[in-house]
């Protein structure tokens, strides 16, 4: 059921739409989303941004949160911390999500986002956390 739940809900995502951004893997408690290399991803070094990786690294944590939420809830982002440690050309970029701590008002997840390289090469490009906060379902 949250895999449902999480492909309806990143379906209405423009922004991740618009990126090429693909959901990988959900299951409570994680979700694992993956950005290709393109022209609309890169600042002017042509690295991917960061920007692009705060951005997936972000609805990577809201997805892992969404898992574990009751069926009526949504879920918000209310602030993140990120720390950018390589950035890198071409391949694509993979966020995970996990849940660190489910509560009523908050939930607390961390992101890690790798770069995957033309031969399957993994390198990590930056980690997160993130404060979420369940809010009623609007649509």
């Amino acid at each position: 059921m949250p895999l449902q739940r999480v492909k309806d809900s990143f379906e209405r995502q423009g922004m991740m739409r618009h990126l090429g951004a693909r959901l990988l893997r959900v299951e409570p408690g994680v979700c694992e989303l993956a950005l290709p290399y393109s022209d609309k991803v890169t600042q002017q070094q042509d690295g991917f941004h960061g920007g692009a990786m705060g951005a997936l690294a972000d609805i990577a944590g809201g997805y892992a949160g969404l898992t574990v939420l009751p069926a009526d809830m949504e879920i918000t982002t209310a602030e993140y911390k990120i720390n950018f440690l390589n950035s890198f050309q071409g391949g694509e970029l993979r966020a995970t999500g996990r849940v660190v701590k489910a509560g009523r008002r908050i939930v607390v997840t961390t992101a890690e986002v790798v770069h995957v390289d033309a031969d399957g090469k993994q390198s990590l490009c930056a980690v997160m956390q993130q404060t979420l906060v369940p809010v009623a379902k609007t649509y």
